[in-house]
């Protein structure tokens, strides 16, 4: 396989012959050549100097208007009253007891270009495999403000973002993504999945190059100008102030959508119109925010696309989590017992009751175990508490547990987890006090009074999902 520069960011080249039928045989992809390094600009010159355009979009003029006094106060009237607060102590029902003069307030300062927005407050959350999960909690009035610019950002986008895509995209969601795997291993020669996670992506996006991709699509130096603004706005972490040279903060209304046009230039396009037109198998493409799988009906050719994807992230300043990425047997033609992860669930080779190849689904162990533990942890909690109080939220945790995990093949799973808290629920309510503690039965009254049975919700192998 031979390698050529291009100044194109991203250009699908026309393949050309290399040493002949021989040379041509000897390489695993067809005849032609990828560019991993995107070069200098995004509709830059190709290898004959001639203008290549990414998409065929004209750029979208004047965007800042969409932050205006409606807009912002319908942003408002949709925050959570619960919200924790950022830096600035201010939550809705503050903000709302002068509503219309802060909002024209903050308007007046933007048209000044006095606007800046507050460093985001820093806090973490834990993670399934017992790290912590940095989140950016950004002020109030800067929450507004990204709300909007978040919309104005998805109307731009969601013309030029892939089917590949599925996270943080309306009318879309993680169900879609497992329903089109399993549809796609089930019935298309795949026989090798690339399984890959990018490391500390949120953390290290390039900045340089986010703006960049922005102005190849919005030609609005204004509303440019502010974006740029909540990417440097910086972190306050307890006391101390952090710059934000890098990455744009989780936690922000406004980084999903960024951070989907950024892997949208990065992976996304590069992948479907560079990558792909070389392979002699089939392949297929799949990205749920920073995660992303590629399914391959070749072994060789998702061991060198994995060298060209780790060139090309390094080139925009990510990397790949090699703890995380792996390339494993599965399908039809496979019958192994290797299994991989994603969003939650498990993907498996299996058989149907009549002998059959089928690809299933359950919940993962990891997330199984994780959520076992918060609800553990939380039936503590309720030891003083209402019981009518304590079964209602418990009917609610089940019914949020089953609109996501309940996918078509997973009832064992959810059953299992339903038991689960039954048990625990069970040993809490007995602990209440030191006298004879709640019969079996009697308990069991109670619970089938307040918890419904357990039932799937989302069919991922004939129809669209359902909701509890």
């Amino acid at each position: 396989m031979t390698w050529q520069e291009s100044d194109c960011l991203i250009v699908a080249m026309k393949p050309t012959k290399v040493g002949g039928a021989k040379g041509a045989a000897n390489s695993r992809f067809r005849s032609g050549s990828i560019d991993d390094t995107g070069g200098r600009g995004i509709n830059g010159t190709g290898s004959k100097g001639n203008k290549v355009p990414v998409r065929a979009f004209p750029k979208v003029q004047g965007i800042m208007h969409r932050v205006n006094a409606e807009s912002l106060m319908a942003e408002h009237r949709k925050q959570c009253q619960k919200k924790a607060k950022g830096v600035d102590g201010v939550d809705k029902e503050q903000y709302d007891q002068n509503a219309e003069g802060n909002i024209q307030n903050l308007l007046e300062r933007m048209k000044k270009f006095q606007y800046k927005p507050q460093p985001v407050r820093r806090t973490y959350i834990p993670k399934a495999n017992g790290k912590l999960r940095p989140l950016g909690i950004p002020a109030y009035e800067d929450r507004l403000v990204q709300g909007v610019m978040a919309g104005a950002l998805n109307d731009v986008y969601e013309p030029r973002f892939l089917d590949c895509s599925y996270g943080f995209r309306p009318g879309r969601s993680a169900h879609d993504a497992v329903r089109y795997i399993n549809e796609t291993i089930m019935h298309k020669g795949v026989n090798y999945v690339l399984e890959a996670d990018i490391k500390g992506f949120f953390d290290n996006v390039d900045h340089e190059w986010m703006m960049k991709f922005l102005a190849n699509d919005i030609q609005d130096r204004n509303f440019l100008r502010y974006v740029k603004r909540f990417l440097i706005a910086g972190i306050m972490e307890g006391t101390e102030l952090l710059e934000s040279d890098q990455g744009t903060p989780q936690g922000g209304l406004i980084s999903p959508i960024l951070a989907n046009v950024y892997l949208h230039y990065v992976l996304d396009w590069w992948f479907e119109h560079t990558v792909r037109p070389y392979l002699r198998g089939e392949a297929y493409y799949v990205r749920y925010a920073d995660d992303f799988l590629i399914l391959f009906q070749y072994e060789n050719e998702a061991a060198e696309v994995l060298e060209h994807i780790r060139k090309r992230l390094a080139h925009f300043g990510l990397e790949v989590a090699e703890d995380k990425t792996r390339i494993l047997p599965i399908g039809r033609f496979k019958g192994t017992k290797d299994e991989f992860d994603l969003l939650g669930f498990t993907f498996y080779n299996a058989k149907t009751r009549y002998g059959k190849y089928c690809l299933k689904v359950r919940t993962s162990k990891k997330k199984l175990k994780a959520k076992r533990q918060m609800v553990k942890q939380w039936l503590k909690t309720r030891l003083t508490e209402p019981v009518e109080d304590t079964m209602k939220r418990i009917e609610a945790k089940i019914r949020g547990h089953c609109n996501y995990y309940g996918v078509s093949g997973n009832y064992k799973a959810i059953n299992g987890f339903s038991d689960y808290v039954k048990r625990m629920t069970y040993k809490m309510l007995n602990r209440r006090s030191q006298r004879r503690g709640m019969k079996y039965t009697k308990f069991m009254r109670i619970w089938r009074y307040f918890i419904s049975p357990v039932r799937i919700t989302c069919d991922i192998w004939h129809s669209t999902p359902m909701t509890v």
